[in-house]
Formats: C-alpha cells, sequence, structure tokens
C-alpha cells in the first residue's frame, strides 16, 4: 500500500473517531451530571481522552509520512510509535484518575443514578463497538499501530460503559443501600483501561528501542 493512501485512510479512521468521541463526551457527561451517575461521568472523561489520543494518531501518521531529510536521514517512522505511546501513556493517565476519583465516590454517599443513564450507556456501547471494529480494520490493512492503539481506545470505552451499565443497573434494582455499585463499576472499568494502556505502550515502545521481532517457532 502507497505511504499515500495509508495517511488517507488512517486520517479517515481517526477524523471519524475523533467526532464521534467528541459528540459522545458531551452526551455521557451531561447525561450523568443530571442522572447522579459518576461511572457515567467517568466514561466521559474516557472518551475526552479519546478525542486527544484521535488527534495525536492524526498528527504522528502525517510526520511519518514525511520523506527523510537532513534532520532526519532515516525518515520520520519512528513518529508512529512516539503517537502510540503517547496514546497509551494517556489511556495510563485517565485510569489512575478514573480510579482515584471513584473510591473518593464510594466513601461519599449519594443518591442512585436515573434510570435514563441507562439508555444512554447502551446507545454508547454500540457506536463504540461499531467504531473498535471499523478502525481496527483499517489499522489492520494499513499496518499501523497508531491506528490500532486508537481502536483499542474505542473499544476501551465499550467497556467502560458497560461497566457502568452493570453497575447502574445494580444500584437501581437494589436501591439506596446499592448505590455505590455505580462507583465500583466506574473502579472496575478503570483497572480495565489500565489493562489495555499497557497492552498497547509495549510494542510502542518495542518499536522505539527497534526491539528485533520474536523468532518464528
Amino acid at each position: 500500500m502507497e505511504v499515500r493512501e495509508r495517511l488517507e485512510r488512517g486520517t479517515r479512521a481517526a477524523q471519524m473517531g475523533l467526532l464521534a468521541n467528541a459528540v459522545l463526551a458531551i452526551i455521557k457527561f451531561l447525561a450523568g451530571v443530571v442522572g447522579n451517575s459518576y461511572a457515567l461521568v467517568a466514561d466521559a472523561v474516557e472518551s475526552a481522552t479519546d478525542i486527544f489520543s484521535s488527534l495525536i494518531v492524526w498528527g504522528g501518521l502525517r510526520i511519518s509520512a514525511r520523506s527523510a531529510d537532513e534532520q532526519f536521514p532515516f525518515g520520520y517512522g519512528k513518529a508512529e510509535a512516539l503517537a502510540t505511546a503517547v496514546v497509551a501513556l494517556m489511556l495510563l493517565g485517565a485510569a489512575t484518575g478514573v480510579a482515584i476519583a471513584a473510591v473518593q465516590e464510594i466513601l461519599t454517599p449519594h443518591t442512585v443514578p436515573a434510570p435514563f443513564t441507562l439508555a444512554v450507556l447502551f446507545g454508547v456501547i454500540v457506536v463504540k463497538e461499531i467504531l473498535f471494529r471499523r478502525v481496527f480494520r483499517v489499522g489492520e490493512e494499513v499496518e499501523s499501530t497508531a491506528v490500532r492503539g486508537d481502536a483499542w481506545h474505542h473499544r476501551s470505552d465499550a467497556i467502560t460503559s458497560a461497566a457502568a451499565a452493570v453497575g447502574i443497573t445494580v444500584a437501581l434494582i437494589g436501591g439506596p443501600e446499592w448505590a455505590q455499585a455505580d462507583d465500583w463499576a466506574a473502579l472496575l472499568a478503570a483497572g480495565v483501561i489500565y489493562f489495555n494502556g499497557w497492552r498497547i505502550l509495549r510494542p510502542a515502545v518495542g518499536d522505539l528501542m527497534d526491539r528485533s521481532p520474536e523468532a518464528a517457532v
């Protein structure tokens, strides 16, 4: 695949994710605040990091497509791996922030989330899973670790939304005594985000360090 075509397809995937994340982040944040769901607010934060990750992937792809010059005689190929590493670090940072806030919410009594928040989450899960599959397929076709990393950001968002939905369901069924199930769901989601961040970071660091490929068995 030519460099130009690879760049164009990767850019379109990043732009698609950028638009979807911006809309979903606003919807989830407003629904979480109005509906008394911290898990949904935490999910909105995760979507906000997705916005920046899509921008970083977009920039990384554009830079990596540049031809070698006097300043960088070996080309700009490492820019893509660097973008992937930054995306992974953003995931790890978001996971840490969500976990800390979730623990604080667990220790703070509050009301049961509103039922309408479940409808919002189910819609988000469907949209995010579709985005993951489409963006990941593009990443495989253009052989881009940055685009694949961006796709996993969408999958992480779908997982956090699913965890939030479970927590809210438990809180609604159990009543006020189970109101904190929503916050425990946010804490669980933070663990999943952290795992995915580490999963993306390892190969990116390997590319930056010029690690040799594993021997075939």
